[in-house]
């Protein structure tokens, strides 16, 4: 029975380990990944996260598994942190608003790079890579929540409209990650335009 029981405790233990090695992996490569590029080398990545490469290679088959999990993890509270909850009130047209309010404010802290998905898009250049896959999915989601809303508002082309949302969405989010537009306003402003010549006023 004790012995059972140690090696209950010890499996647990390892089990632990295990979770929190790759809970600092990941953390690692969300905060490098997002900051530096997705160029990143495993020595840097495992140096931040204070584990061996050989603990990174128990638990992930590369680098680019690494960098693929790490945006999977940070997709949902990305998400929550640009869409309205469902207990949230107000209207379509409101919670389209929402999203470009969240992206203006991120926009100025010091630390504000872009839309980490788009990123990894755009420097990967590879639909096929395991990272890219996640990422377009990411925004593909962003997309169906735009034409969703888009819908229920009324919009003459739903579709179209969430395409555009994008664009400025996309657009916005590289301009003001790279320091080279203030956005103070500029996004909402766009998208009320585009809301109005698409019908959505509700």
């Amino acid at each position: 029975m004790a012995t059972t029981e140690k090696a209950s405790t010890a499996e647990k233990t390892s089990t632990t380990e295990k979770a929190s090695t790759k809970d600092r992996l990941l953390d690692a490569a969300a905060e490098l990944f997002y900051r530096d590029g997705v160029s990143i080398g495993v020595e840097a990545l495992c140096r931040t996260a204070g584990v061996s490469k050989r603990s990174m290679y128990q638990l992930f088959e590369s680098k680019d598994e690494v960098l693929a999990a790490s945006l999977e993890r940070r997709a949902p509270g990305y998400a929550a942190q640009l869409m309205p909850g469902p207990e949230d009130a107000g209207t379509p047209r409101e919670r389209i608003l929402y999203v470009f309010e969240q992206v203006e404010k991120a926009s100025v802290r010091p630390d504000y790079q872009g839309c980490p998905f788009l990123a990894a898009l755009v420097e990967l250049k590879d639909p096929e890579h395991p990272a890219s896959r996640v990422a377009a999915t990411a925004k593909q989601w962003l997309r169906d929540a735009f034409r969703t809303q888009a819908e229920l508002g009324g919009a003459r082309e739903p579709e179209l409209l969430a395409r555009q949302l994008m664009l400025v969405f996309d657009g916005a989010s590289a301009r003001a990650g790279a320091r080279i537009e203030t956005l103070d306003g500029l996004a909402t402003a766009t998208v009320t335009t585009l809301l109005d010549a698409a019908g959505v006023s509700k």
